[in-house]
């Protein structure tokens, strides 16, 4: 089985949002374990429609699905020249959507369509994850750059591509979280902005507290990541309206844990 995801590209538009979302809101929610991601094919860019559907999981993508992913970073990243979002923050309406996930997966992808450096954070300091998509040692992290003066560059871990980086959640995260809202946080980001190419943020959810608002007005854009079967229109319209309210531009939404392409007759609309 497979676990679906579509992105709504350009959201200025709330109500079909909404529409799509309360239509595949109930529908199964299929698990699966996530094996390991392949190098992705050359893809040309795409004459995209606006909504896509894409399979996880985790690690060997199979090709259509690496595809999928690989429209999903053209269109949001790739694609407008000078004025491409390179600071995005993923965050969700409630916790357990998988926008870690979706925020890991952006990111390999990303890394192997560039050749500059991709760093990739876990601002979830509420639930951090981000360490476990990659294996990697939670010990130095944004809980402690936001405390101590090194180099930003000393707090990232390289993965694979080379040029993929993670900042992990850190140590005594609990003690940092008020500081994602600080002077702080937009100097340590603009440090990692001058060294790389894209700053791809994970951030806790919207009803979890203002951290991943407070993190959209200091970035390019926020992606909104919805679950299928879970998130609800009024709570997906509340996150908008809050995001707007703080300055964040809402650059696309990404319906997690779909079984089923959006039905021809609602794609057709989009």
């Amino acid at each position: 089985m497979t676990r679906n995801f579509e992105l709504l590209q350009a959201l200025g538009r709330e109500q079909e949002l909404t529409d799509i979302e309360s239509i595949v809101e109930e529908q199964a929610m299929p698990e699966m374990a996530a094996p390991e991601m392949a190098a992705p094919p050359v893809v040309p860019p795409p004459i995209a429609p606006q909504v896509h559907t894409i399979a996880e999981p985790h690690t060997n993508l199979g090709e259509v699905e690496l595809t999928e992913v690989t429209k999903l970073v053209q269109q949001v990243f790739l694609i407008g020249g000078a004025s491409r979002p390179r600071t995005v923050v993923f965050t969700s309406t409630e916790a357990g959507t998988g926008c870690s996930w979706v925020a890991a997966r952006t990111a390999e992808v990303l890394a192997r369509h560039v050749a500059k450096p991709v760093c990739l954070i876990d601002a979830n300091l509420r639930r951090p994850s981000l360490h476990n998509e990659f294996n990697v040692q939670n010990t130095r992290g944004l809980a402690d750059a936001l405390r101590v003066n090194d180099p930003m560059r000393s707090f990232a871990h390289q993965l694979t591509p080379p040029n993929l980086f993670i900042v992990t959640s850190g140590t005594a995260p609990d003690k940092a979280a008020s500081l994602l809202g600080s002077d702080r946080t937009r100097v340590r980001l603009s440090e990692l902005r001058s060294w790389c190419e894209y700053v791809l943020i994970d951030s806790s959810a919207l009803n979890e507290g203002l951290d991943a608002a407070v993190l959209g007005s200091a970035s390019d854009g926020v992606v909104l990541v919805l679950k299928a079967n879970a998130s609800r229109r009024e709570p997906a319209r509340r996150s908008i309206q809050e995001l707007t309210a703080a300055k964040a531009k809402v650059l696309g939404a990404v319906l997690n844990h779909r079984t089923y392409p959006v039905p021809e007759a609602i794609y057709s609309r989009l």
